[in-house]
């Protein structure tokens, strides 16, 4: 009992010397494992052992039936101990191939992320046996190093640092503590269901491995522990291959790539995807990617990859989001005297129309369409020949967008102008000449947002 005290202690006391006087938040379920830690914590407040803020919070699933009357056992419990409590209700909706266990996780750190816009110390009750369910299921995933690491201790959640202090401790050794002092806790139903593949590891896996080994917690959170440290080998390796072969913030060399072995282009792939937030990739999608660097230079092979996609241009592998077809999309545009916003699709940001006499801040400036002119915004065009303001010849537009070194995806994603069905601008990049505004004439510029 002393044990999850002191445990909790010097865990704060070594982030408080790097941290200060940050503020403390609490993942509370109401659950015995959040219930000890909340109580532990506000030990070492009433002893002045701890003088940070402390915040409480609560997630409603809204999953089961008793969710509301857990959120008031919250509130009860947070009363008593004169600390401040905030109730995140979050909307969980299955969802195909993804299991409602990890969805309802993710809209739990999504609700912390969003709880405070500084810096908090976000703590959880998990423990060692959590630490040893989550290594046998990413076991039963057949999960490299990464996933075998199972839980940090530490970790970056948004802009909090999310800690873990009672990872060493076990759940008998909590519960044995809330005996002690006499707390109360809820308990979920849902715990009781083997259907979910965590409570069938707990319930039925994990005392039979204990009957045979009584300390395999222990060593399974040791083999955890060793996963890690070759994870952090890896990530530094990664790091490396990245600083050699990486041509901009989101592209690899592909020469540079096709250097490397099998296993250390796996591992920066991985890194690369891991870097930008994306789920990752499988060993068959790993095997699709290297084979797509094969094909010919005038082939534009793209790979989808964990809700991204791996594109080639110009001797570089590009990842990129999976973006909507755009092709049948256009609006019509209202231009009147005050300034005009379009709303572009696929998060591609807002057109502001500027209304203006000739040129505008020294850039070209496009001529005001006639009265009855149709002003459409699209995406799509029928390759016509146009003049560009930089070119003194007339040329395809899919010619001239090659000029520009623009990749054949993003040539997708150019807003067009037309007047009426007559190519005026392509957004960006250039403005047909025959609609270039003369000084003193009135017209319009355009900033994309």
């Amino acid at each position: 009992m002393h044990n999850i005290i002191t445990t909790l202690h010097n865990t704060l006391k070594s982030l408080f010397e790097i941290h200060g006087n940050i503020e403390l938040v609490i993942a509370y379920s109401g659950g015995v494992d959040s219930q000890v830690l909340l109580h532990a914590l506000m030990q070492l407040k009433q002893k002045k052992l701890v003088n940070n803020n402390i915040t409480v919070c609560h997630v409603n699933h809204g999953l089961s039936d008793n969710a509301l009357h857990w959120q008031q056992f919250a509130q009860q419990e947070c009363d008593k101990l004169s600390v401040k409590l905030v109730i995140k209700s979050v909307h969980v909706q299955a969802q195909a191939q993804h299991s409602l266990e990890a969805l309802a996780r993710d809209a739990r750190y999504h609700a912390l992320k969003t709880l405070r816009a500084q810096k908090s110390l976000v703590l959880t009750g998990h423990h060692s046996d959590d630490q040893s369910e989550t290594f046998l299921l990413a076991l039963k995933r057949g999960a490299g190093l990464k996933g075998l690491a199972a839980m940090s201790a530490q970790t970056q959640l948004a802009q909090h640092l999310l800690v873990r202090p009672l990872l060493s401790i076990s759940r008998q050794e909590i519960e044995a503590y809330a005996q002690a002092h006499q707390l109360n806790w809820i308990e979920d139903e849902s715990n009781l269901d083997t259907c979910f593949d965590r409570n069938f590891i707990r319930q039925q896996v994990m005392p039979l491995l204990r009957a045979r080994w009584p300390s395999i917690s222990n060593t399974i959170n040791r083999s955890a522990s060793h996963c890690l440290a070759g994870q952090e080998l890896l990530d530094e390796l990664a790091e490396q291959d990245l600083s050699v072969c990486s041509a901009s913030e989101d592209s690899l060399h592909i020469d540079r790539l096709q250097s490397l072995s099998i296993a250390r282009f796996n591992n920066l792939i991985r890194y690369f995807m891991a870097q930008h937030a994306c789920l990752m990739p499988s060993t068959e999608q790993l095997n699709q990617v290297r084979q797509q660097l094969q094909a010919a230079d005038d082939k534009s092979p793209q790979i989808n990859v964990s809700g991204q996609v791996f594109r080639r241009f110009k001797g570089a592998l590009y990842l990129t989001p999976d973006y909507q077809d755009l092709s049948d999309w256009q609006t019509s545009v209202a231009l009147s005297e005050d300034n005009t916003a379009v709303t572009l699709p696929d998060n591609l940001g807002k057109l502001i129309f500027n209304h203006n006499i000739g040129k505008a801040n020294g850039s070209s400036a496009i001529i005001f369409p006639k009265q009855k002119q149709r002003v459409t915004v699209r995406f799509s065009h029928h390759n016509p020949k146009c003049l560009p303001d930089f070119r003194q010849h007339s040329r395809s537009v899919k010619k001239v967008l090659q000029e520009l070194n623009i990749a054949p995806w993003q040539r997708k994603r150019i807003a067009f102008l037309y007047y009426d069905n007559e190519l005026v601008a392509a957004v960006g990049h250039f403005i047909c000449q025959p609609f270039i505004a003369k000084d003193n004439e009135k017209s319009i510029t355009i900033n994309w947002n």
